[in-house]
């Protein structure tokens, strides 16, 4: 069970209003790099998760495997400075547009899409 936000401090109600939360009340956040435009990862937030990024610009995360709240570098070093946050059209993904400082991806590569299935073909 994710813990309840602090009723002074609740997502902004005209944004969580737009969310369209999976069963579990997460959102899926990809991660873009700005200046490259890379794709580096795929996250989850809830509306907690959601409004600290906002609050802080410091891209913050619901993990689902430890069940807490996770910023991300604060153990490793490889921060991500956020500089947008999109919502889809239909509501359900959010893009975070970030300056990542170091690896973005928990195997220490700059991307978790590194493992690539098929190449285009011409």
């Amino acid at each position: 069970m994710q813990p309840q936000p602090d009723p002074d401090t609740q997502l902004a109600p005209d944004i969580a209003a737009r969310l369209k939360r999976d069963p579990a009340g997460l959102v899926p956040a990809i991660v873009q790099e700005a200046g490259t435009g890379t794709v580096l990862m795929l996250a989850w937030m809830d509306d907690e998760a959601l409004r600290r990024t906002l609050a802080t610009g410091r891209a913050t995360y619901w993990s689902r495997s430890r069940r807490e709240y996770w910023v991300k570098g604060a153990t490793s070093g490889h921060h991500q400075h956020v500089r947008s946050v999109a919502l889809d059209c239909d509501g359900d993904t959010l893009l975070l547009t970030v300056d990542q400082v170091g690896a973005a991806c928990h195997t220490g590569a700059h991307s978790c899409f590194f493992d690539v299935l098929q190449e285009a073909k011409p």
